[in-house]
C-alpha cells in the first residue's frame, strides 16, 4: 500500500519535506520506511511523535490503505503566559 504522509514541525525539518507517499500496510511499516528514507535524525524525532491516521490517534499496528493520510505530530510547546 502507498500512504500519504504529512510531517509537521521538527519531523518536517528532519525529513526535509512536509509531505510524501510511502509504502506500508501498517503504521509501523510506513514509519520504518520513512526512517529508512530520511535517516537517523528523523528516527530520533519520530520517537517523540504521535501518529494519527485520518485525524484519529492510532496504534502502530493500525492497518492503512491508499486513501489514508498518516500525520506525524511532534510535541508542541508554547502559548500565552
Amino acid at each position: 500500500m502507498v500512504v500519504k504522509v504529512r510531517l509537521f514541525a521538527s519531523a518536517r525539518e528532519a525529513a526535509g519535506t512536509a509531505t510524501d507517499v510511502i509504502d506500508g500496510a501498517t503504521v509501523a511499516e510506513v514509519l520504518v520506511s520513512a526512517e529508512g528514507r530520511y535517516g537517523a535524525r528523523f528516527g530520533d524525532v519520530l520517537k517523540t511523535c504521535k501518529v494519527w491516521v485520518n485525524g484519529d490517534a492510532v496504534e502502530l499496528d493500525h492497518q492503512v490503505g491508499p486513501d489514508d493520510e498518516l500525520a506525524v505530530l511532534p510535541p508542541v510547546s508554547g502559548g500565552a503566559t
